[in-house]
């Protein structure tokens, strides 16, 4: 498998040179119309396929119910679910493709394909491992590039990607206001899009076979409902929240939100702050929160299990506040020890060698002829002290 992974403008010439000298300027693997090869695909068993940590790397995705769209969701108030409708809920009223890739039916085997990630970190290192252990299972050839959080670079890698004529092309933008054209550039090519991880926008969507990833919404409710049944159900609660703008951001603090009202409508949002993933910002943050809210402060929200949660929990225990429940999206090493010695109540299980996983896996599901659902989910899994040894090692 190859494998080339460059950082900023200087990436885009060496990857021309390398795709030249390489003889990977064409896709094509598999002839149209190759029942052998068609075979031998449908029948790889990637079952067995493990991620890092010993789960399964790719299990069948999920679907969710669809409730029917609001007249005028941005009518709702904000902590009503259905305000939230066009985020939660993106691609699945999408409308129509636009000029729909057909499968051609020929097999995975041989297939060259490309993934472009969002930037350098190591979730989306754990991210790559997962691509390639697909592509491998499934007899492809993949190129993996990160343009380090460069929207710019981004759409560069894009143009490149196209002019590498592969069979398909896999992103994770880096903002949805990207995301429409960056689909539609490797749609109008004739190539088949498939978005990864990060939800877009319906109209971004038209532009894809399928996009594949975790609910993060699905997640925060699960989380939310943990937490509330810890608690209780009453108390007051602070978010930190993720960086504003991206879905993260949405689904990790109205996620929760919206599912405490009618789930446990007695636990009251005190606040929510933004200080970043830093852990000294986010202690200051949560040190004046205890001191302003006192013992009406009962439980944290973190959208990070990593810096939000060693800066939160380095607060809790210099004001020596036993009773203050903590709980944090995603499952670092650093999130995971925090559950094993019970700083953190439970965090969520989201493989990002899964999610890796599931791309290039929809991707060799398409050459082989299947049917592909609009999205497709990664399973969901509340982590505690009781369960974390069987998550363990960490992937990141």
């Amino acid at each position: 498998m190859s494998n080339v992974r460059k950082t900023g403008t200087a990436f885009l010439a060496l990857a021309a040179l390398l795709m030249v000298l390489a003889g990977c300027s064409k896709g094509g693997g598999g002839n149209v119309g190759d029942a052998g090869n068609l075979e031998k695909s449908q029948v790889l068993d990637v079952s067995g396929v493990k991620s890092a940590d010993g789960q399964v790397l790719m299990p069948p995705l999920s679907s969710k119910q669809i409730p029917p769209r609001p007249a005028d969701p941005n009518a709702l108030p904000e902590e009503d679910a259905m305000h939230w409708y066009d985020m939660e809920y993106a691609g699945w009223n999408a409308g129509d493709k636009v000029n729909p890739a057909a499968s051609p039916g020929n097999g995975s085997i041989g297939k060259y394909v490309i993934v472009i990630v969002h930037g350098d970190h190591p979730w989306t290192t754990a991210y790559m491992n997962g691509a390639k252990k697909a592509a491998e299972a499934l007899g492809m050839k993949i190129d993996l590039w990160s343009p380090n959080w460069d929207v710019n670079v981004q759409n560069q890698m894009i143009d490149q990607a196209i002019n590498a004529k592969p069979d398909a092309i896999g992103v994770i933008p880096i903002n949805a206001e990207s995301a429409v054209q960056q689909f539609r550039r490797i749609n109008q090519a004739g190539i088949p899009a498939f978005g990864t991880n990060t939800l877009t926008t319906s109209e971004a969507m038209r532009y894809m076979v399928t996009w594949t990833g975790p609910d993060d919404w699905g997640q925060m409710r699960k989380l939310a409902r943990h937490l509330a049944d810890a608690m209780g159900k009453t108390g007051g609660i602070c978010y930190v929240t993720h960086n504003p703008g991206g879905s993260p951001y949405f689904a990790r603090m109205f996620g929760p939100r919206t599912e405490l009202q009618t789930y446990a409508p007695d636990i009251k949002t005190l606040d929510f702050q933004s200080p970043g993933f830093d852990a000294p910002a986010t202690k200051q943050v949560v040190a004046d929160w205890i001191t302003r809210y006192g013992q009406d402060l009962k439980a944290i929200f973190l959208a990070d299990d990593a810096p939000q949660a060693i800066g939160t929990i380095d607060a809790i225990k210099e004001a020596k506040r036993t009773d203050i429940l903590v709980v944090a999206a995603g499952n670092s090493k650093q999130g995971m020890d925090l559950v094993t010695s019970g700083d953190l109540l439970a965090i969520n299980y989201q493989t990002a060698e899964g999610d890796g996983a599931a791309c290039v896996k929809s991707m060799g599901d398409f050459f082989n002829g299947k049917k592909l659902p609009e999205l497709g989910y990664l399973a969901q899994d509340i982590i505690t002290k009781e369960n974390v040894a069987a998550f363990q090692p960490p992937q990141w």
